[in-house]
């Protein structure tokens, strides 16, 4: 059963459990590896980074509240400067900045501006001492890289395309018999995982989000995200990927009733009997054990 305003309590901690799949693509390229899939090379298993996840976040909210004045994106995708946002808290508030020798409650003042506009600062918060200084926020959500339940084989596969990439090669060139000749397709590559199932985890602290202004609204939001960002997030180089599962463990107040540690282990995905090498979210089953929570803590099951 759905508990709203349990889930979407600033007040309480909430630690959560994400689970989300990719078939044929390649959910996060390591850019220190030709952009092959990332990869723990002990044990073969997927790695999505929390950074990853956090700009598919990012860009939900600003599709769907980017307009909205307390729902505004600082890290955008768009390559805009971080001071120009940082100028215009100074000139909203209209304080000068003098660099270095700022003010400390000139600084505390455009951070709280910068948490009151930016839902991304209100959670995951941000070092913003870049020029003009807006001090540093520490978020109330953080999430762990994300790892495969089973080791993968990403493939690493060659494409022919006809774009050509430099103009000599597109060029006719007129051969000793007469033909004529010109570079019209060239080789490509093109990485993916056939299939992988990946888990990753995501705490919030009402402690920090009192701090930066957090409330229901942007838990709501949260929540929102992590189930539907996927489908805004389309790509034919991510293949098909899909929230398969998030678990919302929520405790009565503020400092929690468990470790979190102990509460993730109850979220267990494993490998049918017989399945070799998973193609499909149905070559797993995702054991939830929801029975004797400790005492103040209660789960709910947003997807799954």
């Amino acid at each position: 059963m759905l508990n709203k305003e349990t889930i979407t309590n600033a007040g309480r901690r909430h630690d959560f459990v994400l689970l989300f799949d990719v078939a044929d693509g390649n959910p996060n390229g390591d850019p220190d590896a030709g952009n092959l899939p990332r990869l723990d090379p002990e044990t073969m298993q997927g790695l999505v980074t929390d950074v990853c996840l956090k700009r598919k976040i990012r860009d939900y909210v600003d599709v769907t509240h980017g307009d909205d004045g307390r729902h505004k994106i600082y890290v955008q995708s768009k390559g805009i400067a971080l001071s120009t946002l940082h100028k215009r808290a100074y000139d909203d508030l209209g304080i000068k900045s003098t660099g270095t020798k700022q003010k400390r409650d000139d600084v505390n003042k455009v951070r709280d501006w910068m948490c009151d506009n930016f839902f991304d600062i209100r959670l995951f918060g941000a070092v913003m001492t870049v020029d003009p200084n807006c001090g540093q926020v520490r978020g109330p959500v953080q999430l762990t890289f994300a790892r495969s339940i089973d080791p993968i084989i990403p493939l690493d596969l060659s494409i022919t395309r006809v774009a050509i990439t430099r103009a000599a090669d597109a060029e006719v060139v007129e051969g000793e018999a007469g033909d004529m000749s010109g570079k019209t397709t060239e080789m490509g590559r093109k990485a993916i995982v056939p299939y992988g199932l990946y888990m990753g985890y995501g705490f919030f602290s009402p402690h920090f989000a009192k701090q930066t202004g957090a409330d229901s609204t942007d838990l709501e939001l949260l929540w929102q995200a992590l189930q539907n960002m996927w489908d805004l997030d389309r790509s034919a180089s991510r293949g098909m990927m899909a929230c398969r599962g998030l678990y919302v463990f929520s405790h009565e107040n503020g400092l929690g009733n468990a470790p979190a540690h102990t509460l993730f282990n109850r979220v267990k995905p494993e490998l049918k009997d017989g399945i070799e090498a998973p193609r499909q979210f149905t070559d797993y089953e995702v054991t939830v054990n929801d029975a004797d929570l400790p005492q103040g803590v209660t789960l709910t099951k947003l997807v799954g």
